[in-house]
């Protein structure tokens, strides 16, 4: 009976806010699954919470402009936005600024939307579990030989990336130094993927399903690698060895130099890709359920069905995404430190 009660309450906490902002819809209105989709994935400036009877409760987000014509800095909600500024919806909602010429503008924007708050609701989370992990360590005794629930849980991770991923990748010589950051990525990833799967505040905003976030994830992880690579590195990028003429035209050196940029490039768009669409399935599978009420009792029932046995499975596959990709960026990133660090080969 126990355990009917948890399903019953997992599905609730998965189709209350679709299920509200569903009824939002106009009678007679079709539901236009896209437009619901591309909103729930979309950053904002609140945080939407549900719709009932066209009234929208919601947490209201500061605003933060400056203004290209006159200069002037305005603090505000999505609610008082200044005269001469809208939300332009042909730019996924974003503030512009509109000109005396009649032209418009993006205004310097530095607004906490729903990622960024959500971002320091993750920060927030990863300090509480690692400064109690850190007081148990600090004030352990003789008889305290290991950590056990919780905290053991969580050194066993820790010690997983650390020994298997990081050292293993980057080598014993280097990889002290790289630890703290690429710890730092995963365990950000990982909790970020975890808190996008709650359906409700304060979860459910697309952080690592944003180009941006992940573009700054690889840019990170960029500057790591080439900022800090040996000579043996940049040797084999500008004069590998290979054939004289393969050199001299040159055709090696472009195609190694055109792999620096296109590594990042795969750690951006690999987690951007992947844990938006797992998003979008999910989101997609919840609308079905009110597609098919809306065509009748008959489809209602046969959808409804379908679409809870596919979230189910889609949440469950996504839990394992999280912990998927946490730790593929973090690996690929290690290996591209590691292959910076290499020594030289001999004859």
């Amino acid at each position: 009976m126990k355990r009917l009660k948890y399903i019953f309450l997992s599905l609730t906490m998965i189709f209350l806010p679709l299920s509200l902002h569903a009824s939002e819809q106009k009678e007679g209105e079709p539901l236009n699954i896209p437009e619901v989709v591309l909103e729930h994935l979309a950053d904002a400036y609140e945080w939407h919470i549900a719709s009932y009877e066209g009234k929208h409760l919601s947490i209201p987000l500061p605003i933060i402009i400056r203004s290209k014509q006159t200069g002037e800095w305005h603090f505000c909600t999505h609610h008082s936005l200044p005269d001469g500024f809208f939300f332009n919806e042909e730019a996924h909602g974003k503030i512009y600024e509109r000109m005396a010429d009649g032209s418009t503008v993006r205004p310097l924007d530095l607004s906490i939307t729903r990622n960024v708050l959500q971002i320091w609701i993750v920060v927030a989370v990863l300090l509480v579990v690692f400064l109690s992990c850190a007081r148990w360590y600090k004030s352990r005794t003789e008889k305290d030989a290991a950590p056990r629930g919780f905290v053991g849980a969580v050194e066993m991770l820790v010690m997983m990336i650390h020994d298997d991923v990081i050292k293993e990748s980057i080598g014993e010589k280097h990889y002290k130094r790289y630890a703290p950051y690429l710890l730092t990525v995963f365990f950000f990833i990982l909790v970020t993927n975890l808190v996008g799967l709650i359906p409700i505040f304060p979860g459910g905003a697309n952080v690592t399903g944003n180009i941006n976030i992940t573009f700054f994830l690889a840019l990170c992880t960029f500057l790591a690698v080439n900022l800090f690579g040996n000579r043996e590195y940049w040797k084999e990028i500008f004069w590998p060895d290979v054939p004289i003429f393969l050199k001299a035209i040159p055709v090696m050196p472009a195609i190694e130099l055109f792999g620096v940029f296109t590594k990042p490039f795969a750690l951006m768009i690999r987690l951007f890709a992947n844990m938006m669409a797992g998003h979008a399935v999910i989101l997609s599978f919840t609308c079905v359920i009110f597609l098919g009420w809306s065509m009748g009792v008959g489809y209602g029932l046969g959808l409804n069905v379908f679409s809870i046995i596919m979230l189910l499975f889609m949440n469950a596959l996504e839990l394992l995404v999280a912990f998927v990709q946490a730790y593929v960026f973090t690996m690929l990133s290690a290996v591209f430190i590691g292959l910076a660090h290499q020594d030289h080969h001999g004859d």
